[in-house]
């Protein structure tokens, strides 16, 4: 079912497709007088409906000689911002700060930014639920990340003909909807990073149901009032709390009912699945198979990557129920990200 294009990491990446890599798919190395390191570049630039976002841009220091490709790095749910870290995790977890690192390295660009709410970005609003229902609906974050790919191809370094939206957990879903919007100077490439396959309402209840059964009937009326609704009822059990705020029902509604398998098989552009085999959050295979499914009957070029003992943020899992959040990102996932993103941007 997998067939040729699920490759199964181990150290940098699988012997064959290393020895592949090597032989076939490696560009020539950067002239010696291209010195190593990077810059940084603060950026502030107009989202979706009036909100400011803030992120960082982040250059091979040779960009000022040679235009590179570049990524727009999308965070997942909550309160993630620019790094890939949340207040509600007491670990640093600065997957997305680290992706950038590994990206640089490669000769590739990329830029983060804190999600509207968070960090240096537009605050959340503080009036009536009304507003913050319409401040954080569902096709304001895809606007957003359609704005960060328009802010990234303005930068002079950036080859606007060489880009790529990348996303992990809920910002792969946001990659996927963003992407056939972007009709000027749009993606090249999609790289989904521990991104769920099946609808969020299917996920919402396995977890539930792994992790606290007897949520499970108060979460279901929950979900059924937000699908029905479009809001988050008054009477959320406060154990739910997390998963539904109050603000959050025409996002939700949205959400639960978008289709990740199917915006892929939809896409006729070149898309890699990196997944880690210990992720908690993303179970492989059952929530990661069918976007390998919808991947492979699609017609259109894609890998999917598993990396044994990666958790949902790419970092080693040292034992079952380790969440794996500090640490670097593992070697494995970080050659599949970098040697794969090269290949297809022409880094």
């Amino acid at each position: 079912m997998m067939g040729r294009r699920l490759l199964l990491a181990m150290g940098a990446l699988a012997p064959a497709a290393a020895e592949a890599q090597t032989k076939t798919q490696t560009p020539p190395a950067r002239p010696r007088f291209y010195a190593k390191g990077t810059k940084q570049r603060a950026v502030r630039f107009a989202g979706s409906e009036g909100v400011t976002l803030a992120g960082t841009l982040l250059l091979p220091i040779w960009s000022e000689l040679e235009k590179v490709p570049g990524v727009v790095l999308v965070a997942g749910s909550g309160p993630t911002d620019r790094d890939g870290n949340n207040p509600l995790v007491p670990e640093r977890i600065d997957l997305l700060k680290q992706i950038a690192e590994v990206l640089a390295e490669a000769g590739i660009a990329t830029l983060r930014y804190d999600k509207r709410g968070i960090g240096a970005s537009t605050p959340k609003p503080s009036g009536s639920l009304a507003e913050q229902e319409r401040f954080f609906a569902w096709d304001n974050f895809v606007g957003d990340v359609a704005a960060a790919h328009a802010e990234l191809v303005q930068h002079d370094e950036i080859k606007a003909y060489a880009t790529a939206l990348l996303g992990h957990s809920e910002g792969g879903l946001l990659v996927l909807a963003a992407a056939p919007t972007i009709k000027t100077n749009p993606p090249h490439v999609l790289v989904l990073v521990s991104t769920p396959g099946r609808p969020l309402v299917d996920i919402l209840r396995a977890q539930i149901a792994r992790g606290a059964p007897r949520l499970g009937a108060p979460a279901d009326r929950v979900i059924a009032a937000i699908q029905s609704t479009g809001h988050v009822p008054s009477d959320v059990p406060l154990e739910l709390d997390a998963l539904f705020p109050p603000y959050a029902g025409p996002f939700l509604q949205s959400l639960l009912a978008f289709d990740p398998a199917k915006a892929l098989f939809a896409s006729r552009l070149p898309c890699l699945l990196v997944q880690g085999a210990a992720d908690r959050q993303v179970v492989p295979m059952d929530d990661v198979q069918p976007l390998i499914d919808a991947l492979d009957k699609r017609g259109a070029p894609g890998e999917a990557v598993i990396v044994p003992s990666a958790s949902h943020n790419l970092k080693v899992a040292q034992w079952p129920t380790d969440a794996g959040f500090a640490g670097p990102i593992m070697p494995a996932a970080a050659a599949a990200l970098a040697a794969w993103l090269k290949q297809s941007l022409g880094a």
